[in-house]
Formats: C-alpha cells, sequence, structure tokens
C-alpha cells in the first residue's frame, strides 16, 4: 500500500512528493534527475526528465521495476535510462 501512495501521490515525503535528487545531468537540452527511491533496504530506479518548452517547465517522472543495492547504482542507472528514454522519445515525452 505504501508504494501505491506514492507512486499515486498519497502520503509522501516533506519536499512535496519528490525523493531526494541522487544526481542529475544535462542531456540534449533536458535536465535529467535521478531520484531516491528506497524499497526496504534497496532502492528503485526512478527518475525525472525536465524541459522548458514555450516558457513552462515541463516534468515527467519515471519509475521502474529494476531494484539497486546502492544510491550511487540507482543514480547512474536512473541517468542512463533518462537518456535511453530522450533518445526514443524526445519532446513526446510530455504528451
Amino acid at each position: 500500500m505504501s508504494f501505491l501512495k506514492k507512486l499515486f501521490g498519497g502520503g509522501g515525503d516533506d519536499n512535496g512528493g519528490t525523493g531526494k535528487v541522487l544526481d542529475s545531468d544535462t542531456y540534449r537540452d533536458f535536465a535529467i534527475r535521478a531520484v531516491e527511491m528506497r524499497t526496504g533496504s534497496e532502492f528503485q530506479l526512478c527518475g525525472e526528465i525536465a524541459k522548458v518548452v514555450d516558457g513552462e517547465e515541463k516534468v515527467h517522472r519515471f519509475i521502474r521495476a529494476d531494484r539497486l543495492m546502492t544510491s550511487d547504482l540507482a543514480a547512474s542507472a536512473a541517468l542512463q535510462k533518462a537518456r535511453q528514454i530522450i533518445d526514443e522519445q524526445g519532446d513526446g515525452v510530455f504528451g
């Protein structure tokens, strides 16, 4: 139940439902962020892709089933997945 609350915005963190940013980068005019999402003692792959479109910041959050042992591994995997999503979908990720 806790996972579903986090996924759909119920319950949450002190920072508006967005977990701690583990790492960030810029890729092809997109800001990408690896976001901490703990599942027990593991870290679930979670991140955000953001871009300013027509003067408004658009953000796409993604969560994958992958679970990793350390926050460093989760951050690296999330940034790589964000790059892959951008390569595949480009601006379509927001639509």
